[in-house]
């Protein structure tokens, strides 16, 4: 079995090296070329023409234009990258009868409520990044082609730049740290994606019945300000020498963005649970998980 890999250094990608690994032959590509391979999605004709090399059984999408603010200034980028590329994947997978894995956000939707967003709720992306978002998964569902797409939200990897790392520099540089407590959504960790889509590869398989779209969270909830202040109480109790006293919760009106944020990311993941027979862990056990290998690096 081949798998061809797009976006092989990003956190969720970084996690699906490792978890692919075992299941087939597994090329990787970032942006750049490589033996006359492309994985630069704001190439079209270059991605077609690498699937068409490559010939995979399975194509995973981990790659994505992710710069919410920038998307709203960067409109046509984000709809080539998050959008038409999509679409480019989706109709190569079609047509030679290739499985397609791909990822999708929480920002498909409104925002709105309290209640978990399930898989048939309808999407209003409130920002031009849920918008791109929104087309690639739209395109990917009319194009034909087998499909897993998982649609995640507050995803963080103990590689590169997160939120709690962020938290942990300002909180031995501050006082007083100010967070949004009126968005509520589950941190995710790139590996807990990595290990579920590789588990629902393996089933999807032989089960191809199973292609849909599927919702991949943490269990539990929590706000911006809750999971920052999980994170300093952490540190803090690990021996970690920090200089903030106070973690004030502000709401989100108070910190204006170029793009407005969903203020529910809350995800319902039964589907997902019932159909791969699958637990979800809590979100706390992830992110203690992760601070405990950035905490001992």
């Amino acid at each position: 079995m081949k798998i061809l890999l797009f976006g092989k250094n990003g956190q969720v990608g970084w996690e699906l090296q490792r978890s692919l690994a075992p299941l087939g032959d597994l090329i990787s590509l970032d942006r750049h070329s490589s033996e006359g391979l492309s994985g630069d999605l704001s190439n079209l004709d270059m991605l077609r023409a690498t699937i068409r090399q490559v010939r995979p059984d399975i194509i995973v999408n981990a790659a994505a234009y992710t710069a919410v603010d920038k998307a709203e200034s960067e409109t046509e980028l984000a709809q080539l990258v998050n959008g038409s590329a999509s679409r480019v994947m989706a109709e190569e997978a079609a047509s030679r009868g290739a499985w397609l894995i791909h990822y999708s956000t929480d920002y498909v939707f409104n925002g709105q409520g309290t209640k978990a967003w399930q898989e048939t709720d309808a999407v209003a992306p409130v920002n031009h990044y849920g918008a791109s978002k929104s087309a690639g998964e739209q395109a990917i569902i009319a194009s034909g082609c087998k499909y897993l797409l998982f649609r995640t939200s507050w995803v963080y990897g103990a590689r590169g730049n997160n939120f709690a790392k962020t938290m942990l520099r300002l909180g031995k540089e501050r006082e007083t740290l100010n967070v949004i407590a009126d968005q509520v959504g589950a941190p995710t960790g790139a590996d807990l994606i990595a290990d579920v889509t590789a588990l629902a590869i393996q089933k999807a398989m032989i089960c191809p019945e199973l292609s849909g779209v599927y919702h991949l969270a943490a269990s539990g909830e929590v706000s911006w300000h809750g999971y920052a202040s999980y994170v300093i109480d952490f540190a803090r109790s690990q021996g970690e020498s920090l200089m903030v006293t106070t973690v004030n919760p502000i709401e989100t009106s108070d910190y204006p963005t170029p793009a407005r944020r969903p203020l529910n990311s809350r995800l319902n993941t039964q589907k997902l649970r019932d159909n791969f027979s699958l637990r979800l862990p809590d979100w706390q056990s992830g992110v203690t998980r992760m601070l405990r290998e950035v905490l001992n690096k």
